[in-house]
């Protein structure tokens, strides 16, 4: 049996300080681990026990981080997992191969998105003119192959989130809000189909994956074992699958939880 688990990053995998959701006393939490240092400042964390369990994965499964973040964001992230390896990021739209872009699949995706996406301007116009102006901090090009913006979610009501993700799908672009970033991504950029290219690669027999938010959603239930926390996206959406595995902790804790699952399907297999 060989096994790969892709993980989602951001909520999943490794949290912010915002995003930790640890209650009871201080004394109580857990050992944490810096797991991102931006501006010279520790970012985002996981529990001192996530990062020995996901250690351990990865010395009996493919470990592959599955995210939205671009390259460079991606190449922050410090996690105990072997310097060759593969990872998928910017969504799907990049594959790493030992930290090397494959351009062949880079390619070909691009070529797909021409063929069933508005052009990046267009949905970029539209996505800032149906942004309430109140709700947008900044916004940015990932890799000149979606947007996002950090938003405001005060100022974001849902009716005008399920009408900006109405007018981007008539393009053929995907809205997901992820903490207070929001994201709008060409349809054909996904995923799941950066996963099984990785488990063919690899040639895997049981997938795992992990997820929390809207553009996981296909990843996990394409999966042979899905995993969502007790919060995020998907959680709100009462998300459910026949494969799915769900937390009973929330925040960072959820984290620790998912890697254990994760283990347990994958040593539960062999």
């Amino acid at each position: 049996m060989s096994a790969l688990v892709g993980f989602d990053l951001d909520r999943t995998l490794v949290y912010s300080a915002a995003a930790l959701l640890l209650d009871g006393p201080d004394e109580s939490a857990p050992a944490l681990v810096v797991t991102e240092v931006y501006q010279h400042a520790p970012l985002s964390y996981m529990t001192r026990v996530a990062e020995t369990a996901l250690a351990g994965l990865a010395s009996r499964a493919t470990v592959v981080p599955v995210t939205t973040r671009t390259v460079a964001q991606y190449r922050r992230i410090r996690l105990p997992l072997p310097t060759e390896g593969w990872a998928v990021t910017t969504n799907g739209a990049v594959l790493l191969h030992d930290d090397r872009p494959d351009d062949a699949w880079t390619a070909s995706l691009r070529a797909e998105i021409d063929a069933t996406s508005a052009p990046l301007a267009a949905a970029e116009e539209l996505f800032l003119a149906q942004l309430p102006t109140a709700a947008l901090l900044r916004n940015h090009r990932a890799e000149d192959l979606f947007v996002y913006a950090v938003v405001d979610r005060a100022a974001l009501p849902d009716d005008a989130l399920a009408d900006l993700a109405a007018a981007l799908g008539a393009l053929g672009w995907t809205v997901s809000l992820q903490g207070r970033k929001l994201y709008a991504v060409p349809v054909a950029i996904r995923k799941e189909r950066a996963l099984a290219a990785v488990a063919e690669r690899v040639g895997a027999t049981l997938t795992v994956a992990a997820g929390d938010s809207l553009l996981d959603r296909d990843m996990l239930a394409a999966a042979d074992v899905a995993i969502r926390p007790a919060h995020g996206e998907l959680h709100a959406a009462g998300w459910t699958a026949p494969n799915l595995l769900v937390t009973q902790a929330s925040g960072v804790m959820a984290g620790q939880e998912i890697i254990e699952l994760a283990a347990r399907a994958v040593d539960g297999a062999r």
